[in-house]
């Protein structure tokens, strides 16, 4: 079911005003309404507007108006980002989404329609989010997945996985390529990543040589989308899942499977290897990965145990040994 069909007609204007004038991504704004649908089902099992045994999931809120959203404070607020945590038992990163779901509805009530005297939202602040060291293959297991690649789909699968390790790109990125994408004289792919914004990224010899290995066998007859670059079995664009699945069917030949690797991952070692070996700008890095903030790609100056290991061999004083009696003499 359409996630905007349970949605009260307020919220239902504010996602197309996300979508089409700030031109967030649809599975942005489904999220964001996600959010915006457990917030008014717990405001209303809050208030007792329902029997306290209803079930969350099944509270509708269509029925939900202006009067209701006018009288919600700040201390519902508060109490709704507790629930999340407490009830929910919900990450920070998830209670730090619900946090910007929430203020990003009320700004649009209040500065944009003009409709809110105040925003209950005001003095919300976002959750800090957990900072853990991304999780990546070393260059040893990213040349190990390559060369574990077989089959009857090889030259695609290949393909697939040399533009994860090289370019960084989202799965949603991937999947979304067109043939048109690929600008040979100059060696570019054209990206449009999150909020549909693009970027260009440019391609390695490994990257076109991989793409020229594809290409020469991609199908031709009976393709139903034409203009995507990967092709499934079924002659349509490939799907997130399918690539999921490839993607995890070859860790798991290198002994990798069900270890917290996924598709995610290779985005996160093509980061780390261009960071660590290539001596990147972090800003280059940014533009690279699309990030729109920097410090989202700071996580990625992660240092190696190996690149520790030879700064602290590096000082000067490394060599240094105590002196001894037997020395002294």
């Amino acid at each position: 079911m359409d996630i905007l069909s349970e949605m009260p007609e307020i919220v239902r204007q504010y996602a197309l005003y996300y979508r089409n004038i700030k031109g967030r991504a649809p599975k942005t704004v489904n999220e964001y309404c996600s959010d915006l649908r457990t917030f008014f089902r717990f405001m209303k099992h809050f208030r007792g507007y329902v029997s306290q045994d209803t079930p969350m999931e099944e509270i509708p809120i269509d029925d939900i108006d202006l009067e209701f959203i006018r009288s919600i404070t700040t201390m519902d607020i508060f109490e709704f980002m507790n629930y999340a945590a407490d009830g929910r038992s919900n990450m920070s990163s998830t209670r730090q989404r619900k946090s910007s779901s929430l203020k990003s509805f009320f700004n649009y009530l209040t500065v944009h329609e003009g409709l809110l005297d105040s925003n209950p939202t005001e003095n919300l602040t976002p959750p800090k989010k957990a900072k853990t060291l991304p999780r990546y293959l070393t260059l040893e297991q990213s040349r190990e997945l390559l060369n574990a690649v077989d089959g009857p789909d090889k030259e695609r699968d290949y393909c697939i996985l040399t533009l994860f390790l090289n370019c960084g790109m989202r799965l949603s990125e991937l999947v979304s390529i067109n043939m048109s994408d690929v600008i040979h004289n100059n060696s570019t792919l054209r990206i449009v990543g999150k909020g549909s914004k693009e970027r260009i990224v440019y391609l390695n010899d490994a990257c076109l040589a991989s793409i020229d290995g594809y290409v020469r066998v991609r199908p031709k007859d009976d393709v139903k989308d034409k203009n995507a670059l990967f092709i499934s079995n079924r002659g349509t664009r490939i799907s997130p899942k399918t690539v999921q699945a490839m993607v995890n069917k070859y860790l798991t030949k290198i002994g990798l499977g069900g270890a917290g690797y996924s598709v995610h991952k290779l985005r996160h070692t093509a980061a780390t290897l261009m960071y660590q070996y290539g001596n990147v700008d972090i800003r280059v890095l940014q533009d690279i990965l699309g990030h729109e903030n920097l410090g989202t790609t700071e996580i990625y100056t992660h240092t190696s145990s190996k690149q520790m290991e030879e700064a602290v061999n590096a000082n000067p004083l490394s060599k240094m040994r105590e002196k001894t009696d037997k020395n002294e003499k």
